[in-house]
């Protein structure tokens, strides 16, 4: 029965992506992957979504309005989607065994299934904002302490630009990097794979202020 319900809809949809958090745990720990990897720059409602520098996702206000909503912000969203996988995993499991074994396996397990569903989506998601409330200082202080480490140090671009209101850098730390959140002049615009050096922190925003290498050294 248990393997039976975890192949099963809809616990299998929690189930993949639990194997999935489950992997990127693991090679987590070995170091190959850094914790923000699935962490977005979420710029103004006339900016692009870009986890992919070069997709051309819209609307990204939408993500944002609902994660603000639910209460799912201060951490690393790969947190965020451990959680939910596992949450959603448990209650769908259990809500599959004790009800579904009420039905006749066949065509009827897929009406039932989707309100079970959906009803251990929305718990996860409760659920996850509770967990993961207590983890926010942390990742606060852990925050402060980036940020006097960072300041006046190079980083490349590695977004498709970077301007007054969208952008993200990665800077080498001898792991697997930091992506951070930075913002150019009003009058500046980097492109992809541009040196620039950070020089102030927006706590207000969580960015960056950058200027280009060659201006920071005078050359």
């Amino acid at each position: 029965p248990f393997y039976q319900n975890i192949s099963s809809f809809p616990t299998v949809i929690f189930t993949f992506f639990l194997g999935v958090v489950l992997l990127y745990w693991v090679i987590a720990v070995l170091g190959l992957v850094d914790i923000e990897i699935l962490d977005f720059d979420i710029p103004d409602a006339d900016g692009m979504l870009d986890m992919n520098p070069d997709s051309g996702l819209s609307n990204p206000g939408v993500l944002a309005g609902l994660m603000l909503r639910f209460g799912l912000q201060g951490v690393p969203v790969t947190i965020i989607v451990s959680f939910i996988s596992l949450f959603g995993w448990l209650i769908s499991y259990y809500a599959s065994h004790f009800l579904l074994g009420l039905f006749p396996h066949g065509f009827m397990r897929f009406p039932v299934g989707a309100p079970i569903f959906l009803v251990s989506l929305y718990l996860a998601v409760m659920l996850a904002a509770l967990a993961i409330r207590p983890l926010r200082p942390l990742f606060r202080k852990a925050q402060q302490e980036t940020v006097k480490h960072v300041l006046g140090q190079t980083a490349i671009v590695r977004t498709s630009r970077v301007d007054a209101s969208f952008g993200e850098a990665v800077l080498e730390d001898g792991g697997a990097g930091l992506i951070l959140k930075v913002r150019a002049g009003a009058d500046e615009t980097f492109a992809k794979g541009d040196r620039v050096v950070l020089l102030e922190y927006r706590e207000e925003e969580n960015t960056y202020r950058v200027i280009s290498e060659k201006e920071f050294t005078g050359e």
